[in-house]
C-alpha cells in the first residue's frame, strides 16, 4: 500500500477467445488481416508469461453471447445490423485462444456485456487482493478493453494498456489509444517495458499525455 491506496498489480487478459482471434468468425469481422491479430495474440502469450515471471497475478476475463444473455437493445442491435452472436457457451468459439488459464488463476465471465466490471465478481476478486493498477491485454482495444479501461478509471484503478498486445476492431488503433491515455490517464506501452508493471503515477509530462484545455 502507497498512501493508504492499494497498489498491487494484475494483468487482465481480456477476451482472448477463438471467435474473437482466429478462424471464419473473427476474419470475417476484422478488417485488418489475420497478421495483425496474430500478433496481438502473440503479444498477449508473452505478457502472460512476463506476469506470471514477475509474480504478477493474471486474470482472464471471457465473453459468452448466447441470446438467453442478451438484453433487448442487445438483441435489436443484432437484428437490425444482422449479426450473429459469438462465443456460444460451449462452443469452440468461446474457448480460449494460444494461451490458457494455469492453475489457480481466476476466470471471469461477461454475458453478452463488454465491461469487466459487469463480470460477476471482477470487482470484488480484485479488491480483495488488494490490486489498484490493471494491465490490460486482449481483444479489442475499442470495444471490450475501452469498457474496462473507462470502468477502471473512474473506479480509482491505474490503467496500464499494452500497445503490443490488442488491436482496434471498429476505430484507428492509434487514436483510440490516444483516447485513452486523454480521458483515463492510461499509461500505453509494451509489455517489455518494465513501467507496464508497477502502478502508475499520472504525470502527464511523463507519460506522453495530451492535456485538454478547460471545457
Amino acid at each position: 500500500m502507497t498512501g493508504g491506496e492499494p497498489d498491487g498489480t494484475a494483468l487482465v487478459v481480456v477476451d482472448l477467445q477463438n471467435d474473437f482471434c482466429t478462424g471464419p468468425t473473427a476474419l470475417t469481422r476484422f478488417g485488418k488481416g489475420p497478421a495483425v491479430l496474430d500478433a496481438a495474440v502473440a503479444g498477449c502469450v508473452r505478457a502472460v508469461g512476463l506476469a506470471r515471471e514477475r509474480g504478477v497475478e493474471v486474470v482472464f476475463v471471457r465473453f459468452v453471447g448466447d441470446p438467453e444473455y442478451q438484453g433487448a437493445a442487445w438483441r435489436l442491435r443484432d437484428r437490425a445490423l444482422d449479426k450473429r452472436p459469438k462465443c456460444l457457451e460451449g462452443s469452440w468459439g468461446a474457448e480460449f485462444h494460444a494461451v490458457a488459464p494455469a492453475p489457480g488463476e481466476r476466470i471471469f465471465t461477461k454475458r453478452a456485456c463488454f465491461d469487466a466490471f459487469l463480470g460477476d465478481g471482477f470487482e470484488e476478486h480484485l479488491t480483495a487482493r488488494g490490486v489498484g493498477h490493471l494491465v490490460l491485454a486482449g481483444l479489442y482495444a475499442d470495444v471490450c478493453v475501452d469498457s474496462t479501461a473507462r470502468t477502471a478509471f473512474q473506479k480509482g484503478f491505474h490503467v496500464t494498456v499494452l500497445s503490443d498486445c490488442t488491436a482496434a476492431l471498429h476505430l484507428p488503433y492509434d487514436a483510440v489509444l490516444r483516447f485513452m491515455r486523454v480521458v483515463y490517464g492510461a499509461r500505453t506501452t509494451s509489455a517489455d517495458d518494465p513501467r507496464a508493471w508497477t502502478a502508475s503515477v499520472s504525470r502527464p509530462q511523463e507519460e506522453g499525455l495530451c492535456v485538454l484545455p478547460p471545457g
